[in-house]
């Protein structure tokens, strides 16, 4: 018998990028039974967007994994202290660090602060975007096309741009895209194009830095239940989020994070310029 495909309620938030606290249900930050191994031990790892979603589930597995961290964030505060909480309760040092990583020198800042709190950086998580649906092209404004990419792909280099002096052998970078980079959505012209970038951007990255023996991958998730949809989409739409996927559900951060993890670690040391696939089945070949 098929699986009947797994709703969540409605609901709507008025202000991006959204917050946890106010979703029902509440995202899945950390995958139940997951047990570190020291794979980060000793280790920082830096993550854009990691006051919540996918961002605030790689920096909690990752301190379970042994790293310190560094949450760079935007605006929610509330999530970005929840985040540091769940963080420290694994045991790790954590700091957060406000600010718009469309901004280059706010980017420099972020990574001379996150070496000098806590002293040294190893990996690099590219996740922080946002997204505006429009009905067409011709709704795309010119303001909202520089601001999706501002912070979906500017904001990519430019926090890279800063982090790699500090980056050594051993290293490795971890870029968010998405499955909208191959199928495209027709809502999110702007949005699939800058994760089409990303995609790019991992594969030319990972050529440039090889010889330094830095490595570079992405991920690309389907649908995942984070702050950012129900601040984006209306509540009906919210509903059926992730039931047009073959598993018919939306997937959870932690979903993703693993993923996160494996990339970084190296348990993929032998693994750089690819970009895997939590999609919940879509298959995109390519």
């Amino acid at each position: 018998m098929a699986a009947e495909p797994q709703k969540n309620p409605p609901q709507h938030q008025d202000r991006r990028p959204g917050s946890e606290r106010q979703m029902t249900p509440e995202p899945v930050t950390i995958r139940a039974g997951y047990r570190g191994s020291g794979k980060f031990e000793g280790k920082v790892a830096l993550i854009t967007g990691g006051d919540s979603g996918i961002g605030r589930a790689a920096a909690v597995h990752l301190a379970r994994e042994g790293a310190d961290i560094a949450i760079v964030y935007l605006s929610e505060d509330r999530d970005a202290a929840d985040a540091r909480r769940e963080v420290e309760a694994e045991g790790r040092r954590c700091i957060t660090v406000r600010g718009d990583i469309g901004d280059e020198n706010f980017c420099r800042g972020a990574v001379e602060q996150a070496v000098r709190e806590l002293g040294r950086l190893d990996v690099l998580v590219n996740n922080a975007a946002e997204q505006h649906p429009q009905e067409s092209l011709e709704k795309i404004s010119a303001e909202q096309l520089e601001r999706t990419f501002r912070t979906n792909i500017f904001g990519m280099f430019f926090m890279t741009k800063a982090a790699l002096p500090r980056l050594g052998e051993g290293a490795a970078i971890v870029n968010v895209a998405s499955v909208t980079a191959y199928k495209g959505n027709p809502q999110l012209l702007d949005y699939s194009s800058t994760k089409g970038a990303i995609v790019s951007f991992t594969r030319a990255l990972s050529q440039s830095l090889a010889e330094k023996g830095i490595r570079v991958n992405a991920v690309a998730p389907g649908p995942i239940w984070t702050p950012l949809i129900p601040s984006t989409f209306p509540a009906d739409k919210v509903a059926e989020f992730g039931t047009d996927v073959p598993l018919k559900r939306a997937g959870q951060p932690a979903e993703v994070a693993t993923c996160i993890v494996f990339l970084a670690s190296e348990d993929a040391s032998y693994v750089t310029g690819q970009t895997l696939h939590p999609n919940g089945g879509t298959v995109v070949n390519g």
